[in-house]
């Protein structure tokens, strides 16, 4: 983050979806966030991935409550906002940073994808933002800001991205609509599509490093993006700087997206 973002958040209150690990854009996201003022709620999925979570939120300031959330189970999202009414009173800010899809159905060609690991890959990576959408919108009655993470992949064929890419496009359209639906109570919905990043979760996708490759190689900035880089553009949608954008999938990506391959 940069010295002048500070205090964008001050008095923000926030809850982030998806932390796995001190690598994940979620992490970067979050470090920005807490770095700008805001106070911060988190989930996670499974005792593995607790103790990676708590360790990180350690070092940051005030009370950061953490969720068991498994959004594939019926009423786990909302038992977190119920709580969250009762800790926070009010939230700022929402970001989404969900995804999931099977290994096999990330290999080989899309055409063989299962029905399961279509359903699933939706049911995680998209239909997630929705309903954790609802169940935030009466704690942010004052208005506020929901990110989701996209890439490329929802947008244009990626190689190994398969089934997750159809989920990022669905994503993206959920994006638009779900910032039709609580605008008028001043509620902003954009996603940033970011470029290529090293972190575990892209390491599963075949070919990755070749990807990270061609970009460096082709975008206009002639490199592949920073994982800071990303958590800035996060920290603007967030904050009030970006009180006119909604309904956006912004790209940060060094421009690899304007270019016509």
């Amino acid at each position: 983050m940069t010295d002048g973002a500070t205090n964008l958040l001050e008095g923000k209150k926030g809850i982030v979806l998806g932390v796995a690990n001190k690598r994940s854009i979620a992490w970067a996201i979050s470090r920005a966030c807490s770095q700008a003022g805001a106070q911060l709620a988190f989930t996670y999925q499974g005792e593995k991935v607790r103790g990676k979570v708590e360790d990180l939120v350690q070092g940051l300031p005030g009370e950061s409550p953490l969720y068991a959330c498994d959004v594939t189970k019926k009423g786990e999202v909302r038992s977190v906002f119920q709580d969250l009414r009762e800790r926070f009173g009010q939230l700022d800010f929402v970001v989404h940073s969900l995804a999931f899809a099977q290994r096999e159905d990330l290999e080989g060609d899309y055409i063989n994808t299962s029905r399961d690991g279509y359903l699933l890959a939706q049911e995680i990576s998209s239909y997630s933002l929705t309903e954790v959408a609802r169940e935030a919108a009466p704690l942010m009655e004052g208005g506020g800001s929901v990110i989701t993470m996209s890439y490329l992949g929802g947008e244009r064929a990626v190689p190994g991205y398969n089934v997750m890419g159809v989920a990022k496009a669905a994503l993206e359209a959920s994006v638009r609509y779900l910032a039709c639906d609580l605008g008028k109570i001043g509620v902003r919905v954009n996603a940033l599509s970011a470029g290529p990043v090293n972190t575990l979760a892209a390491r599963g996708i075949s070919g990755f490093g070749k990807i990270l490759d061609v970009v460096a190689e082709k975008a206009p900035m002639r490199r592949n993006v920073e994982i800071d880089e990303v958590a800035n553009a996060a920290l603007f949608l967030l904050s009030p700087l970006s009180s006119g954008i909604t309904g956006e999938i912004v790209h940060v990506d060094c421009g690899f997206h304007a270019l016509g391959l």
